[in-house]
């Protein structure tokens, strides 16, 4: 099936200068975003000024560097860490003498020489990995507003999943709301004619797999999803087999004791990986990986702690999922994209072109496959574990499962109609699968703000989490407790209205790389000003071993 070209989309175009200098541009997946920002650069151009792009991951994203490179060919610098000192400085130098009028590249190159700058284009603005977690800690989305400000810059935050934060920005009239509600038209229709009208979003099922297990089903696909898959691969399409976790089990665990067999060095079970051989795993050489700090182990046929030999792997990961359709189609050309995978130099680049060529019928993989790709032959979505992230303690897992959902939904039948989704979930009735089986952004925005204004967090707050790590426990825990009577006793003393403190308690991951953590979460008005939050640090002086994160992304 060879796709049609995609026409321009009748979109609303930012007018430059604007009263209104930011622009969340929100827009389902395969609205013409892209092309949106294209327009407006180019009108950049002509007036003379710079323009900066941002996406969360250059190497994810090869498409649309292509697409910039072909629409402003000789005038495009590419900016990411996997460039040489010599490349880095060669592109700086092109933009810096104003050689180079377009910079595309990952969050630091919101630090880019840009004398002439008129405009930031912030993609897919909800992504976490803005965030720069060491030292020094920024989050280039809010840097980029920062630059925006100082410069004279407008700025476009592009997303088919905005961020809370954001969104509500622009319900209170902060940014100016422009919105693309229908896919742009595109493919053919059954009587195999030109479409001109939009392509309708995929059609979403959720699948209970409570009501699989009591049916009798014991596989990781239910019998839709199976059917589906089998459909999907007579008819020539592609499918995409999403689960947002890597190897193949998710921890060994001994059926006598109950013993879990965990990182020496962290508080995390380890995972089972299969052994790489060739690009192909090996189930009969497995081995025990920490996703924290990375240690190794060999798998164990005898329980440590009490020697018995009923010791069992559960849950799974990518490799199982390769494992499972393979043995349910063993015609279809299977290939695994995540972190193992995808290390190699233009690793993401040769995927691509598989994808593209047709040479691969179902792609497994983790969240990088829900990120900046456009497929035109994959006509079938399905989500493994739903429910894996959903719960975690954090006050952001419900927006992080809607986005995540939403995004990969977004991959199937970005050329022709009659694409599905099938989600397959523990817990169907939760308001971010709902929400994402309706393609319900406001529906998912309108629960979720309530819950944020109900317990006070962001936008109706800002964060600020402080870390602490040692070797010794009783140490880390006693260091987290004066702290936050430090803290406690100084809001009091200065009357502070507003400000409080949640916790102190053990990190998510209480133990990483032998370090024990406890973290408190130190919440502040939104008008809280530099200077008071200058004077409370200042008089406080957190001891070696604090680690202080302002506006964190997560509080794991």
């Amino acid at each position: 099936r060879t796709p049609s070209p995609i026409p321009h989309p009748p979109s609303p175009i930012p007018h430059l200068p604007s009263p209104i200098p930011i622009f969340l541009l929100h827009g389902v997946t395969g609205s013409g975003k892209t092309e949106v920002y294209l327009r407006v650069i180019a009108r950049a151009l002509r007036l003379g000024r710079q323009a900066l792009v941002l996406v969360p991951e250059i190497a994810l994203t090869a498409q649309l560097v292509r697409r910039f490179a072909a629409r402003f060919p000789g005038q495009l610098a590419v900016l990411h860490s996997g460039l040489a000192l010599g490349e880095r400085y060669d592109e700086w130098r092109r933009l810096r003498s104003g050689a180079a009028r377009v910079a595309i590249g990952s969050r630091s190159a919101v630090f880019a020489p840009l004398p002439e700058l008129g405009l930031i284009v912030v993609d897919e603005e909800h992504e976490l990995s803005y965030k720069h977690d060491s030292s020094p800690r920024y989050q280039a989305r809010d840097v980029a507003l920062q630059l925006a400000a100082l410069t004279g810059s407008v700025t476009i935050l592009g997303s088919a999943t905005p961020s809370v934060e954001s969104f509500y920005q622009a319900q209170q009239g902060h940014y100016q709301l422009l919105t693309l509600a229908e896919r742009v038209g595109g493919g053919s229709g059954a009587d195999g004619l030109p479409r001109s009208q939009p392509l309708p979003l995929p059609r979403v099922r959720i699948v209970d797999m409570r009501h699989e297990l009591q049916e009798g089903n014991r596989s990781i696909f239910s019998t839709l999803l199976q059917q589906a898959l089998r459909t999907s691969l007579a008819q020539g399409e592609q499918t995409i087999l999403f689960l947002n976790r890597r190897g193949a089990a998710s921890f060994v665990l001994c059926r006598d004791c109950g013993h879990v067999i965990g990182c020496s060095a962290c508080s995390n079970p380890m995972t089972v990986h299969y052994a790489e051989r060739e690009g192909q795993a090996n189930a009969e050489e497995s081995t025990l990986i920490c996703h924290s700090c990375g240690a190794r182990a060999p798998l164990p046929y005898i329980c440590p702690q009490c020697l018995s030999r009923r010791v069992r792997s559960f849950g799974i990961g990518t490799q199982r999922v390769v494992e499972e359709v393979t043995a349910l189609l063993p015609q279809a050309r299977v290939v695994r994209w995540d972190r193992d995978t995808s290390s190699a130099k233009g690793a993401h680049d040769r995927m691509l072109d598989a994808m593209l060529q047709h040479e691969v019928d179902i792609l497994v993989g983790t969240q990088m496959i829900a990120k900046g790709l456009d497929l035109p032959l994959v006509g079938l979505v399905g989500v493994v574990a739903a429910d894996t992230g959903m719960h975690l303690p954090d006050f952001r897992s419900g927006e992080r499962a809607f986005q995540l959902l939403t995004q990969v939904a977004g991959r199937a039948g970005r050329r022709n109609a009659g694409a599905e989704v099938i989600i397959q979930s523990y817990n169907p009735e939760h308001y971010a699968l709902r929400a994402a089986q309706e393609h319900d952004y406001a529906a998912f925005f309108s629960q979720e703000i309530a819950f944020r204004r109900e317990t006070g967090y962001p936008p109706f707050s800002r964060l600020v989490r402080l870390i602490y790590a040692a070797s010794d426990a009783s140490q880390t825990q006693r260091k987290a407790e004066q702290l936050a009577d430090q803290i406690a006793q100084l809001i009091a003393k200065q009357g502070l209205r507003g400000w409080s403190i949640v916790g102190p308690a053990p990190a998510f991951i209480q133990r990483s790389r032998g370090r024990w953590r406890w973290h408190l979460i130190l919440r502040i008005p939104v008008d809280a000003s530099a200077a008071a939050i200058d004077t409370l640090f200042a008089a406080i002086l957190p001891a070696p071993g604090w680690q202080i994160d302002v506006d964190p992304v997560h509080v794991l």
